[in-house]
């Protein structure tokens, strides 16, 4: 095992290696070019045994990925923002086909307006493809879930692509002290990929399905997938065991932080739920008793466990880096959900949305978030769902619109 500073794109990278993958389909887009660039090199230098080809669009980039699968190859692809949503198509094809790889989002804020800037719309819109979702918060974590997510795709009992989702800039870009496996642990670890059946051979053709079937099949091979998904719960945790056996490191389905005695309770998602960690012992050292609780696993989504942690808290926050537009925060409609009709459920569930577009969420906003909870609470309501916004934001937005109006006036006048 060795030590180095890695960006998260660099731990990335570095988990496709150790993992050995055979085949790398690419298409560059902010911020995940530099994943590819490393493997890149790494393939010409001859210091990874694996095949790259550069297709035109990230459609074709999943549909290769997905085939490659599907002949017994293990395969790593990269992505982000505007990519995976113009490979959106393929995501739902190729976990149809229950063709296992390992596919690396770097979170970015989608059009319109275009940022470059992360938030979690793009890898959300995924959620109901059938791939299923792992979220990191450090570089340390995105290394060792690309590990994970391997073992966990290709699982017999799974057989579905996997995600690994990490945001862009924040940790994308971040340097962090990274611990690197030896090859060798890591061959105990991650197997070479048997894909047993699954896969297609032009000397011997074979027939894995047929291509138009009606209402009664397809639903058959619909749920029969949503059952795989959900069976990746329990191999997920066999998976997290090995891992922390093997490596000493544990990454659970739900992180739970200091939560044993806690009335209040932060949920996010990603890198800036390190934030949140760090103002929840700033809290406890106030004297609040205030936990975070992070999914790290999002498909399938991790129920019992999110439930057990918040089961008899006073109130509970949701705060979601993403918009789901006339409807509000995604992670907060899938907490309210999995509470829905639970003895002894927060009866304060409030709803934050901050971080749009890369916007950052300052300390005095997670600290403020305890206190609208508090008080909340003593009064018996949920407040309604708010934007994390100050005041001199709005200020400096009213401003930029007023030299809007001033310019457009101006050229009307020259017209």
């Amino acid at each position: 095992m060795s030590r180095m500073l890695l960006t998260g794109n660099g731990a990335a990278a570095w988990g496709a290696r150790l993992a050995e993958v055979d085949y790398v389909p690419a298409f560059p887009i902010t911020p995940q070019t530099e994943i590819i660039e490393a493997l890149s090199g790494w393939i010409d230098g001859g210091e990874v045994a694996a095949r790259m080809v550069t297709l035109e669009s990230e459609h074709s980039m999943i549909t290769a990925a997905g085939a490659a699968a599907a002949t017994g190859v293990r395969v790593f692809s990269a992505t982000s923002s505007q990519g995976l949503l113009y490979a959106m198509e393929m995501l739902y094809t190729v976990s149809g086909w229950r063709a296992p790889f390992v596919l690396v989002n770097v979170s970015r804020g989608l059009a319109t307006p275009i940022t470059l800037e992360p938030d979690h719309n793009d890898i959300l819109a995924a959620r109901d493809s059938g791939c299923l979702q792992i979220h990191c918060s450090t570089c340390q974590e995105v290394i060792d879930s690309v590990l994970m997510a391997y073992r966990l795709a290709e699982d017999e009992r799974v057989r579905l692509p996997v995600i690994v989702n990490l945001d862009g800039f924040y940790l994308s870009f971040t340097r962090e002290p990274v611990e690197l496996p030896a090859i060798e642990e890591v061959r105990r670890f991650l197997p070479p990929f048997d894909a047993e059946n699954v896969r297609f051979r032009a000397s011997t053709p074979e027939s894995q399905a047929v291509a138009v079937i009606g209402g009664g099949p397809y639903s058959y091979f619909r749920y029969e997938t949503h059952l795989a998904a959900l069976e990746a719960l329990a191999v997920y945790d066999r998976v997290a065991a090995a891992f922390l056996e093997r490596f000493g490191r544990h990454h659970p389905a739900v992180e739970v932080y200091r939560c044993e005695d806690a009335d209040y309770v932060l949920v996010m998602m990603g890198s800036f739920a390190t934030k949140a960690r760090d103002a929840v012992d700033r809290l406890r050292a106030a004297g609040w008793a205030v936990g975070l609780l992070r999914p790290r696993l999002l498909r399938p989504f991790p129920e019992a466990a999110i439930r057990g942690a918040l089961v008899g808290r006073r109130a509970v926050a949701v705060i979601d880096q993403n918009l789901s537009t006339g409807r509000g925060g995604v992670l907060h409609t899938e907490i309210a959900a999995a509470l829905f009709g639970v003895r002894d459920a927060p009866p304060v569930l409030a709803s934050f949305v901050g971080g749009l577009g890369g916007r950052d969420i300052a300390p005095e906003e997670l600290y403020e978030i305890a206190r609208v909870l508090r008080d909340s609470d003593r009064a018996g309501r949920t407040p309604p769902p708010r934007l994390l916004y100050t005041e001199d934001e709005l200020r400096e937005m009213r401003k930029l619109q007023a030299i809007a109006r001033v310019e457009r006036d101006a050229l009307g006048r020259l017209e």
